[in-house]
C-alpha cells in the first residue's frame, strides 16, 4: 500500500501559485482540485508520467475524509476500486486535472473570495447569505 504521492512539476507550480494567492495550504487546495475534477464528465488518465513536483503523504492530502474521497472516486469510476488503484493513481490523476481547473477558476474570478462564491453558486443546495 502506497501512502505517498508526487505531483507533476506543473501541478506543484499551480498549487504554489494558488497558495500564494489565496493563503490556503496545498493540501486544502488539492482537495478542492480533486472535487472539481470529479465533476467533469470525461474520465481521467491515471498514468502521470511527470513526478518532479511536490510530494504529499496520504493523511495530509485526504485527512479524515480519505474514505469519502475513495467512495467519490469509485462512484465516478462506476465500479469498486482497490486501495492500490485509488491512491496514488486515481487520486493523483484527479489532482492533476483539478489543479488546472482550480487555477482557471481563480484566474477567472480574480480573487479568492470571488472564486469561492463562484464555486458555491454551482452547488444548488448551498445558499449564500
Amino acid at each position: 500500500m502506497n501512502f505517498r504521492l508526487k505531483t507533476s512539476k506543473s501541478t506543484a507550480e499551480r498549487l504554489k501559485f494558488l497558495q500564494n494567492s489565496t493563503g490556503l495550504t496545498p493540501n486544502i487546495l488539492a482537495r478542492y482540485a480533486v472535487v472539481l475534477s470529479l465533476k467533469e464528465k470525461q474520465p481521467v488518465n491515471p498514468i502521470v508520467r511527470d513526478s518532479a513536483g511536490q510530494e504529499f503523504n496520504r493523511p495530509t492530502l485526504t485527512g479524515k475524509y480519505d474514505i469519502i474521497f475513495k467512495a467519490l472516486i469509485a462512484q465516478r469510476e462506476g465500479r469498486e476500486i482497490s486501495d492500490e488503484e485509488y491512491f496514488p493513481g486515481l487520486f493523483n490523476a484527479h489532482l492533476e486535472r483539478g489543479a488546472i481547473l482550480l487555477e482557471n477558476e481563480y484566474r477567472y474570478a480574480g480573487n479568492y473570495q470571488k472564486m469561492i462564491f463562484n464555486l458555491l453558486d454551482r452547488i444548488p443546495e448551498v445558499k449564500r447569505a
